[in-house]
């Protein structure tokens, strides 16, 4: 199903009216790409990451967070059988924060489920968001991974193909469509 992330974006934005008014924060949102996608499970990516972004703030700064995005076109590669292999342009999007961080050293531990690198008095939550996130992804067919500098923010990086293929079971041929629903 085809999705237009920009729709979506307004959507989990007024979801979190409340909270981002509370904190004061200032979002960004470029114009984003649309893509095929189940999109009741992109807007709870969006919902967990921005919602984490807003969660995981500095005490005294209002948030700001920069949600960015584009279509790279890989471009024809060369199989192993030394025929052309076309991969589908991929969608890369970017969510910046200015919170409170974290060392890339746990940078993949983020994404297990239960993993909390703050205690639960400090930060509420049950540690699960960020695992749903790489589901998500992985599920679309695509990967997510972070980066953050303790005391200074996190980016949070979403590759997603823009398209799907499924193999018709009749001929046993790839056609566009969408696997992953």
């Amino acid at each position: 199903m085809s999705v237009d992330l920009n729709a979506l974006i307004r959507c989990v934005l007024s979801d979190l009216e409340v909270v981002i008014e509370d904190c004061s924060a200032k979002i960004d949102v470029e114009t984003l790409p649309e893509i095929e996608g189940d999109p009741r499970q992109l807007r709870q990516f969006f919902q967990n990451t921005i919602g984490n972004s807003l969660k995981y703030r500095r005490d005294g700064v209002a948030p700001e967070i920069k949600i960015s995005g584009q279509i790279v076109d890989p471009g024809p590669a060369q199989s192993e059988t030394g025929f052309e292999n076309s991969q589908p342009p991929t969608c890369n999007i970017t969510i910046a924060d200015n919170g409170i961080g974290f060392d890339d050293a746990y940078a993949e531990k983020i994404f297990g489920i239960f993993q909390r690198l703050h205690g639960r008095t400090q930060y509420n939550g049950t540690g699960i968001g960020l695992a749903i996130c790489r589901k998500i992804a992985e599920r679309h067919g695509g990967t997510i991974s972070a980066t953050g500098v303790p005391g200074q923010g996190s980016t949070f990086y979403l590759s997603l193909p823009t398209t799907h293929a499924t193999v018709n079971t009749d001929t046993g041929k790839t056609e566009a469509g969408d696997s992953f629903l």
